[in-house]
């Protein structure tokens, strides 16, 4: 069969022959006729197989007698992710050239006011996102009672990221007589009552069973001995530097696994970038478009890629983590091997996996070989790496302490002339340093709190503490040894020495506001 036999018109086989394709896909011979009587129509394919032409085509030859009024689209294409919805919009300007066909990307991630002028321009096709249309349909800029055609691609994945419903509020927005294509690689139950509520006696046109691998991919596992980051990094580098690996996609669970994975790769001279839904749309499209020109050479992405992404010259699909859904395992796989060519795809197993290959090994209905590589798991030496570390602290730390120590031993001359210790020797010495004399406290006054009667020889016990510091501060004692001999003489005429009276008795310590007691004669 040629697309000649499928009923388009001239100017769409001549679309379609510059786009490069001579013979319909299964899923294409199957949809696009009936399609094009204007039935409902349910697609069931395994990604790859070319679903995205077979519902733009009939869509092209409907749309291409009759014109678009403003904020009114006259055929709506809902996707699931960004990257899906931009590629049925590359398929839309390749296939509908020549045609007088205007077309909206409705996508989160850009400016509300391009899109809104297209829009108010008036749009024969609508492309969007569900979370993007309802926020144009919320600030009225967006009319759907006008809808002819409605065709939902990838409905399974709506229903993992939660947009039942908003699909179904946008089912509500359109007129009841519509036509309406709908297509899914897999067929859950809930997308089974979806169908069932708003599709019109359908056409099935089911390619192969669903959810089933390519023939043309070549599927291995590699198994490493535990589940650490680094284990698993290192297996995948060694499958990726492989004979034969011309470029590829690295899928992961997390996005925070997706940068960390990134980053490894180029750090060890494997280019890659990633791509996640976190990043901005400019970002994720100029990615998308480096690695469509072989610029970039690897993609670590999570399943945001994994879903409806028509980049026909894959050679390899990593799986860096398991699926935790075996559905999302046909998908991902489903990147290579397109367009009747081989592909490969290498998904490591690790510990605590064996619930999810499990359910793989039970919907793919097939065994996966284990594709063994040397060195796949770090070697053992690699845990005892901070052990010398430890060892090599270790001498430093001693030599700290023994310099430490040492400092404590440094004599009481050597001390006194460092700078820093100088004015704290001088204000209180350490009774540390010499314990013996208890009676040292040389700046301490007596107290009148223990008088003493006056007759009594008490003054003579206070006489020793001016020079105290003497032995213990050579530095101090030797700079007032002329003023100890001179005040030696002033003392020898106080009270104890029998001379002077009055206040201008001099007694050190106290000045001139002597104790009465002091000044008595002896």
């Amino acid at each position: 069969m040629t697309f000649e036999d499928l009923g388009l018109s001239p100017k769409l086989l001549t679309a379609i022959t510059a786009a490069g394709y001579t013979e319909p896909t299964p899923i294409q011979a199957g949809a696009i006729k009936p399609a094009l009587t204007g039935r409902d129509v349910l697609g069931i394919a395994q990604t790859g197989t070319g679903k995205t032409a077979a519902f733009v085509l009939p869509l092209i030859e409907l749309l291409s007698r009759g014109r678009a009024k403003a904020r009114m689209p006259r055929s709506l294409i809902i996707a699931p992710t960004r990257e899906l919805a931009a590629q049925c919009a590359e398929n839309f300007e390749a296939y509908a050239k020549g045609q007088r066909l205007s077309m909206a990307l409705l996508i989160g991630g850009v400016a509300f006011g391009p899109q809104q002028a297209i829009l108010d321009r008036g749009a024969d096709v609508l492309i969007a996102t569900p979370g993007r249309l309802l926020d144009h349909f919320g600030r009225g800029k967006l009319l759907l009672n006008g809808v002819q055609i409605l065709v939902v691609d990838e409905a399974d994945r709506m229903l993992d990221m939660g947009f039942i419903p908003d699909l179904e509020k946008i089912f509500s927005l359109t007129p009841p007589r519509r036509q309406t294509l709908f297509f899914s690689a897999t067929m859950p139950n809930e997308i089974k009552s979806l169908i069932d509520r708003f599709l019109n006696d359908p056409i099935r046109v089911e390619v192969g069973r669903p959810a089933t691998a390519g023939a043309n991919i070549e599927q291995y596992m590699v198994r490493v001995r535990d589940a650490q980051p680094k284990t698993k990094r290192t297996a995948l580098r060694e499958a990726m530097t492989r004979t034969g690996v011309k470029n590829g996609i690295i899928f992961c669970n997390r996005k925070r696994d997706v940068d960390t994975v990134a980053r490894e790769l180029t750090k060890y001279g494997i280019p890659a970038s990633p791509i996640h839904g976190d990043l901005d749309q400019s970002v994720r499209t100029a990615t998308l478009a480096g690695f469509k020109d072989d610029s970039i050479r690897f993609l670590v992405a999570s399943d945001v890629a994994a879903r409806g992404l028509d980049i026909p010259d894959v050679s390899h699909v990593f799986n860096y983590d398991m699926p935790h859904n075996a559905d999302d395992y046909v998908h991902r796989i489903g990147r290579t091997g397109r367009a009747g060519k081989a592909g490969t795809s290498i998904t490591i197993f690790a510990p605590g996996d064996e619930k999810n290959l499990d359910a793989i090994l039970k919907l793919i209905r097939q065994d996966i070989p284990d594709l063994p590589l040397e060195g796949a798991a770090p070697a053992a030496p690699a845990a005892a790496a901070p052990a010398p570390a430890a060892d090599a602290a270790a001498p430093a730390a001693s030599s700290e302490a023994g310099e430490e120590a040492a400092a404590q031993r440094t004599p009481r001359g050597r001390r006194s002339t460092r700078k820093p210790r100088e004015p704290k020797a001088q204000a209180a010495p350490a009774a540390a340093e010499t314990p013996a004399p208890v009676t040292a406290q040389p700046d301490a006054p007596a107290k009148p709190a223990a008088p003493v009667a006056p007759d009594a020889p008490a003054p003579a016990a206070a006489k020793p503490a001016p020079v105290t510091p003497e032995p213990r501060n050579p530095p101090r004692a030797a700079k007032s040894e002329s003023t100890r001999n001179s005040r030696s003489g002033e003392r020898k005429s106080g009270s104890r020495r029998g001379q002077g009276d009055g206040p201008d008795r001099d007694v050190l310590g106290f000045g001139e506001h002597v104790p009465g007691f002091m000044q008595t004669e002896g």
